[in-house]
C-alpha cells in the first residue's frame, strides 16, 4: 500500500521561520526531529515542547479539532494530554494552523513487553471511562471510526496485499462478529487511535495519551479494540472487567470492538518500511484477535 505523500516537507528552516514569525520567544531553543507519521511532523523543541505541523492537506484540520477539543476534555482525564500550549495560524510561510505542544518525558507502550502493560491495565480503562461520555451535536465528525465497520472491499485488498497466511481466519471472524447488535446508545466522545503508539508509559504507570487527531463522537467499539491492539489475554480480561463494572457494557459491543481490532491490526500493518513498529504491534494484535474473545 502505498504510503500517503507528504505534501509539504517540514525541515529545520521551516520550523524557525514560523517559530520567528508567530512565537518569538521560543525561536532560539533547540530543535531536534522527532518523526513524521502519516498526518503530521513532530520537532521536539528544547526540552519539554514540541511542535506539531501537517504535512498533507487533509490533516490539516485534526489538528484544528485538537485546538478546539483538547482543552475541554483534558481536564476530565486521569493521565496528561498534549493540549496545546501555543497556536500556529496560517501565512505565507506555511498553509496550516499547527501546535506546539508538551513534550512527555515517557516511553510509547509498544515499545514495553506486552507482559508488563498489566501494571496500568486500570490507568487505561480509568481514560476510557472519563472519556467515554456523550459528546456535543459539534463533536468533530470522522467516517472512519465510531461508525459500523465498512464492508470487506478494503480488509481484503489489505490481506492480499499483506499476503498473510491468516486471511481466511480474520475474514470469516469478522463476518460472524459484525453480526453483533449495532450500537443504539448515544454518541459518546471517542479518542479515535487508542493504540500503543499513542500510549506513552512512565514507571509502570500510563503517563500520557497522545495524538487526538481521529477525535470523534460514536460507538466506542472501536475505541475498545485497544483491548487487543495493546494487552495479551490477562490485560485484556482485567480491562473488560474493569470496563464493564464502571459502564456495563455489553458482549455486543466487545464483539464489535473485537471486529475492530481486526480490521485496525491488518491496518497497522500495511507499512512495514515506514513504520515498523506499528507493523510489530499489528502483528501481535492480529494474533490476540484471532486467538482471544
Amino acid at each position: 500500500m502505498v504510503h500517503p505523500l507528504h505534501e509539504i516537507e517540514v525541515d529545520e528552516a521551516l520550523a524557525r521561520t514560523l517559530l520567528r514569525a508567530q512565537h518569538p520567544d521560543l525561536a532560539d531553543l533547540p530543535l531536534s526531529p522527532a518523526g513524521t507519521g502519516w498526518d503530521n511532523a513532530m520537532w521536539r523543541l528544547g526540552d519539554d515542547l514540541a511542535l506539531r505541523l501537517p504535512v498533507r492537506a487533509v490533516s490539516a484540520p485534526l489538528v484544528e479539532h485538537e485546538q478546539r477539543w483538547l482543552p475541554v476534555l483534558a481536564p476530565l482525564l486521569p493521565v496528561a494530554t498534549p493540549v496545546p500550549v501555543r497556536v500556529g495560524v496560517p501565512s505565507d510561510d506555511y498553509p496550516w494552523a499547527w501546535s506546539v505542544v508538551p513534550w512527555f518525558h515517557a516511553e510509547p507502550a509498544w515499545s514495553v513487553p506486552v507482559e508488563r502493560r498489566r501494571a496500568w491495565v486500570d490507568d487505561l480503562a480509568d481514560v476510557l471511562v472519563a472519556l467515554h461520555r456523550p459528546a456535543p451535536p459539534d463533536a468533530p465528525d470522522n467516517p472512519f471510526r465510531g461508525v459500523p465497520l465498512p464492508d470487506d472491499t478494503a480488509l481484503r485488498e489489505r490481506l492480499d496485499r499483506l499476503a498473510l497466511p491468516d486471511a481466511d481466519r480474520v475474514l470469516a471472524l469478522r463476518t460472524d462478529l459484525v453480526t453483533a447488535p449495532a450500537w443504539d446508545g448515544p454518541s459518546l466522545w471517542l479518542h479515535g487511535d487508542p493504540h500503543p503508539a499513542n500510549l506513552l508509559v512512565r514507571d509502570d504507570r500510563l503517563h500520557a495519551v497522545i495524538d487526538f487527531g481521529d477525535l470523534t463522537s460514536g460507538d466506542p467499539a472501536s475505541d475498545l479494540s485497544t483491548a487487543w491492539l495493546t494487552f495479551d489475554a490477562d490485560g485484556r480480561a482485567a480491562l473488560r472487567d474493569r470496563l464493564d463494572h464502571a459502564c456495563g457494557w455489553d458482549d455486543a459491543l466487545w464483539r464489535r470492538a473485537r471486529a475492530w481490532a481486526l480490521h485496525l491490526a491488518v491496518v497497522l500493518q500495511m507499512h512495514p518500511v515506514d513504520h515498523p513498529h506499528l507493523a510489530a504491534a499489528g502483528r501481535r494484535a492480529l494474533a490476540e484477535a484471532l486467538d482471544g474473545a
